[in-house]
């Protein structure tokens, strides 16, 4: 069952549809998202891991497919997604159980459409 590729596709005509209805609000959101997940302190692979965690306490199906997809592209591993994600386990019971396994297969999805890419190239952007 596809986590990742599958939700991306679900939510793109109703995502599209809305930003047309409100650009300003999306444009100042994205400016938000730039803004928290730029690389600083931190860097951009470390903030998507923790986006992804909290994708899976706010159980958002979107923003796993979103950050796990996002997470991939800053060069996060397997092993690192899932310590992200366990650490929801301590903090959000047993539905993370739950969440976190979809944030995992969606992970494991993109991670492994990265790896059948030629070397240098990104999978394409959905």
């Amino acid at each position: 069952m596809s986590y990742g590729n599958a939700v991306r596709e679900e939510l793109r005509r109703p995502t599209r549809d809305l930003r047309h209805a409100i650009p300003q609000v999306y444009a100042g959101y994205r400016q938000l998202h730039d803004s928290a997940l730029a690389a600083g302190a931190l860097d951009a692979r470390t903030k998507e891991l923790i986006a992804l965690a909290i994708a899976v306490s706010k159980e958002c199906d979107g923003c796993i497919a979103a950050h796990a997809h996002a997470a991939v592209l800053h060069g996060a591993t397997p092993p690192e997604a899932a310590e992200a994600i366990g650490v929801t386990f301590l903090m959000n019971g047993g539905p993370a159980t739950v969440y976190g396994a979809r944030a995992f297969a969606a992970f494991q999805e993109f991670y492994a459409e990265r790896a059948e890419q030629p070397d240098g190239q990104q999978p394409s952007v959905r």
